[in-house]
Parts: structure tokens; sequence; C-alpha cells
């Protein structure tokens, strides 16, 4: 069954065949329940745009609100609740937790689900850049798929620039290897910079906090290390990448149609939502012992780590694909 797959990203798609596969998932528990699910992906034969370069992986991992995406099958085969959570800790690694439905103490925004072009889309009312607010109505997609953030004006132009002259640091010269427009230099001593906070106000008043927007990036023919607010300026869409939920249990629930968050070390397991595993619809097995090969990466291109999953209610865990999330954790310019 063939599938062609076009991406907000300019001109960027993926066609090719769809498969089926197994997904092997546990729970998260004192007694762990191991289950096996057949579940399709997208085997690309052609790529155009941004897979053939900086963003090529070696493998898709759909979360997307369509009906063929991961937490879409699973939860039609009753496997688990229609929800999922992504939690990035500040290494990179992180979990993907199926049926999560966050906590009772989490924050929410409700989510404009578009049936047309369906993804996970808030509202902005402001943005918060140390102690400077600005107000703003704006609607911007959290994106399972990217990894940095993408903002047009006028908030691209407020983050940044508050950012900016809040920061007490030299301004790194332009350098058109670098896709972003801030960057500061470091010294040999220094790992980060000291920057002001960033937080988004969602529709309901409650603050996302972007708690470590930044990448530091590595140039290796000076031998030198900048700093940079990792938000490239869009001509209209805003999208949140990985670098704005570091550090924050990120909660898609499509049953309550909400985006849940809460501030987490992605590294914890938290059984206050306990998952039921309907037996009948599943088939309980524990994985084969195999390491498939690792994904490759291209001379020249810049480094990947895998995330690997070990999610509070059912966890997923699988080195041998490059999640959506295209983790660049460490760009490294040649």
């Amino acid at each position: 069954c063939p599938y062609k797959m076009v991406y907000v990203s300019a001109d960027t798609s993926s066609s090719g065949f769809l498969v089926e596969d197994v997904l092997y998932l546990s729970t998260e528990d004192t007694h762990p329940q191991f289950l096996k699910a057949q579940i399709m992906f997208g085997c690309g034969e052609v790529q155009t745009g941004s897979f053939l370069d900086a963003a090529a992986p070696n493998g898709l991992f759909g979360l997307g609100v369509d009906m063929i995406s991961v937490p879409s099958i699973l939860a039609q085969k009753g496997l688990t609740s229609n929800s999922f959570s992504m939690c990035f800790g500040r290494d990179g690694i992180g979990r993907i937790s199926f049926g999560d439905q966050g906590s009772s103490d989490q924050e929410e925004t409700p989510l404009d689900i578009n049936q047309k072009h369906p993804t996970y889309a808030i509202t902005i009312t402001g943005i918060v850049v140390g102690n400077n607010l600005m107000d703003l109505e704006v609607s911007t997609i959290f994106d399972t798929g990217t990894s940095f953030t993408y903002l047009a004006d006028p908030a691209y132009t407020y983050i940044t620039d508050g950012f900016h002259n809040q920061v007490q640091a030299n301004r790194h010269a332009a350098d058109s290897r670098i896709p972003f427009e801030y960057c500061y230099d470091l010294s040999s001593s220094e790992a980060r910079i000291q920057t002001p906070s960033i937080s988004l106000r969602t529709a309901g008043g409650s603050l996302f906090p972007a708690i470590d927007p930044g990448q530091v990036i590595s140039i290796q023919q000076q031998h030198e290390y900048v700093y940079c607010l990792a938000i490239v300026k869009s001509t209209k869409l805003n999208i949140i990448g990985q670098n704005f939920m570091t550090g924050v249990r990120v909660v898609f629930d499509r049953e309550r149609k909400i985006l849940g968050w809460k501030k987490f070390n992605c590294y914890d397991t938290d059984s206050s939502n306990p998952l039921s595993i309907n037996s009948r619809n599943s088939s309980r097995s524990t994985p084969e012992n195999y390491s498939p090969q690792e994904t490759k990466n291209p001379a020249g291109a810049s480094q990947l780590r895998h995330v690997s999953s070990s999610p509070p209610v059912v966890w997923w865990h699988n080195n041998s694909l490059l999640l959506m999330m295209f983790v660049l954790l460490h760009l490294l310019i040649f």
C-alpha cells in the first residue's frame, strides 16, 4: 500500500510503502506485563526537502493525530488510552509513554485540532522573557517531529530581542553554517551562559516554561564553542520543537483534547496513572534479545543521538529507529 506524506517544512515530503511490524511494550509497575502490538509505519523510498540533508533520519516514528499513527493504532486496538506523553532530559535521553494522561497537578490548555490539517496546536496569549511580558494571540503547533523552535513575527522578534538584551555575553559573529541568529561565545571554562527565563502563556492562563531552549554548537576548525538560542525565524508558522520541551513531561491527550505539562526530570517513573491492559486485544510476550545495528551517520552530517524510552505507563524502547523527534543534541559544524 503506497503512501505520501507532505510536511509543513518547505518542499519536504516522504513517500514509499506502508508496512506492518511488531512493537514491544511493557507496563511500568510492580508487576510489569509485556505485550506486542502490530503497528503500521512508512518505509520511505523517495524523500525531498529537509529529509535530504540536515533532518535526514533512518526512520520515522509517527506520533501524529492521523489514524495510522502509533498512538492512534494502540488506542484503536484497545491497548492504551488515546493519549501519550513525551519527556526529554537535558542530555537528550527521553521517554515516550503511551496511554499516559498525565497527573492531576499538571498545567493544561485546550488543543485546537483542525480536522482538515490535524496538528497539536494550542493558542499562545503571551510571551514572558525575564520579567517582561508581551500580550499577543497566535496559534502554535507543539510538534513531535521537530528538534528546534520556529517562530514568526512578532513572537520571534520579541523573544530574541528580549533574550539578547538580558544576556551578559559577547554575541558570536554571523555564521552561515549556523541556522540560529542569536549565538554567544563560550570560553573554554564555560558550558553555558546566564540567560533570562522564557515562558509561553497559554489559553486559560497557564505558563509553559522553556527550561532549556539553547543549543551548544562546536565549531571544529576554530576549536570554539558557542551557545545559541535555538529559535529559527519562520515566515508564518509557529512551531514549538524539542528544545522548548526539555525538562517537561508533555502530555498529548487526544481523548480530552488538551495539552498538559509538568516539570519533570524525565528519568523518574510516575505510577499515578496506571494502565489496565486488555488481554483480549494484546499478545503478551517478552521481547527477543535483539541488538539492531545503530543508526548510521553520514560523513559531515550533524550528530544525532537516539532517544531511548522508559515511560511510566506503557513504554517503548528501540535503538534501531531514530524517533520522529530528530533529536539533534550536538550540532557539529565543520
